[in-house]
């Protein structure tokens, strides 16, 4: 009987909507679960960051901004690489191989010597199943070439071909790593956009994107406090969410569309926000404060609503947002009676959650095997995701 290839040392790299930084974790895999060894965090490059933001909308000359932004982005994520690669080269080194090769009948999954494997998102600037397609800024050949480790990417593109919406796909490795039999789990990552993972402890897994979770929140903070976000919900705690405003933010109709549904930048932009702001609190009677506990009530409500549709015992959180003090006391708030704590609760950090995720999902292309889960995705089935670029090992 063929035996499945040996899965090396693998990085996962994520940066997501809130376009605040580039996450690394380095995992290796034990039955087919992630042991995370180390994780990186980089802050994104003030002038790429502008320039990522820019191409969220028609600018004049995209295509040639776009790959150079790629370009930019892909060294971003090789700098993110290097410490752990470090570190994976100080574990072969430990346990006796050389890097670059792999010793044949060695026992359990990894093999420390075997060449390592890279899992990379890119940056999203354009999101829109609806129209058959979604585009993340990176060039898998050149970070390849840069780190010498195999890399996988575009996992969203073969989902969205099927018929789904390219997202959420960190739903099937919740599902891997996270259910628990007997218990409904809702595992919720709070990025720019906030999914929920909705795990029933049986075979049944469903999710989507329930709106904005840091975007607006970081918007806002960038405008009156001069800032990259609302650090703990600071500003959102000396405010009272405004009934008017947050009746006129709820009246987007993504919040009542069933799922399977997917969101991003290319519908809660700036715009978005200041259209609402005008419907609904005059500029002359708008407090600061008030507008962010609004933002911080919209994602609060917006999530634990699908939570206890779904009936949840427990909800788990990941991303940035799981530091948000705030909005975490919110949640738990809303959520009620079910419990609500960090992913580090079931011995996963928050904030790595996510760089593990696209690390699985590497392994899952390299295994041929399914990456998206078309319950959540709505596609016409299951589809091995992401494209494959070799990288080139020195000799041993």
């Amino acid at each position: 009987m063929r035996q499945p290839p040996a899965i090396p040392l693998t990085i996962g790299l994520m940066s997501g909507t809130s376009l605040d930084g580039i996450d690394g974790a380095l995992v290796r895999w034990q039955d087919g679960l992630p042991q995370t060894l180390a994780f990186r965090s980089l802050t994104m490059p003030p002038a790429l960051r502008a320039e990522l933001l820019a191409l969220q909308a028609p600018v004049p000359d995209e295509l040639h901004r776009s790959r150079l932004a790629a370009v930019g982005l892909t060294r971003a994520y090789a700098e993110v690489c290097e410490p752990l690669i470090r570190e994976a080269k100080a574990l072969s080194a430990a346990a006796g191989r050389f890097e670059g090769h792999h010793t044949p009948g060695s026992p359990g999954e990894h093999s420390p010597g075997t060449a390592g494997l890279i899992g990379a998102h890119g940056q999203t600037v354009r999101h829109q199943p609806g129209l058959g397609y979604t585009v993340q800024l990176l060039d898998g050949a050149l970070l390849a070439e840069l780190t010498g480790w195999d890399v996988v990417c575009d996992f969203r593109s073969a989902d969205i071909a099927a018929g789904g919406q390219g997202a959420p796909l960190v739903p099937a490795f919740h599902a891997e790593v996270f259910s628990r039999p007997g218990e409904r789990r809702a595992i919720v990552n709070l990025g720019g956009i906030a999914n929920v993972s909705l795990l029933a402890g049986d075979s049944t897994v469903l999710g989507h994107d329930t709106g904005p979770a840091n975007l607006l929140l970081d918007l806002w903070a960038s405008r009156v406090l001069g800032t990259a976000m609302d650090l703990d919900g600071a500003l959102a705690a000396k405010g009272r969410p405004h009934a008017g405003l947050l009746s006129r933010l709820l009246a987007e109709p993504y919040f009542a569309r069933p799922a399977p549904k997917s969101t991003g930048r290319d519908l809660f932009t700036p715009a978005w926000l200041d259209a609402a702001l005008h419907d609904a609190m005059p500029e002359a009677a708008r407090n600061a404060a008030d507008v962010q506990a609004t933002l911080l009530e919209l994602t609060a409500l917006t999530v634990a609503r699908d939570c206890r549709a779904f009936g949840a015992e427990s909800v788990f959180l990941c991303g940035g947002g799981a530091a948000n003090a705030a909005l975490v006391q919110r949640l738990a708030a809303l959520c009620a009676p079910a419990r609500v704590a960090r992913t580090d609760a079931l011995g996963a950090p928050a904030q790595a959650v996510e760089a593990v995720a696209f690390a699985w999902l590497a392994r899952q292309r390299v295994l041929g095997l399914p990456g998206n889960m078309p319950s959540v995705t709505g596609a016409q089935g299951p589809r091995v995701l992401g494209a494959l670029h070799r990288g080139q090992q020195p000799p041993g």
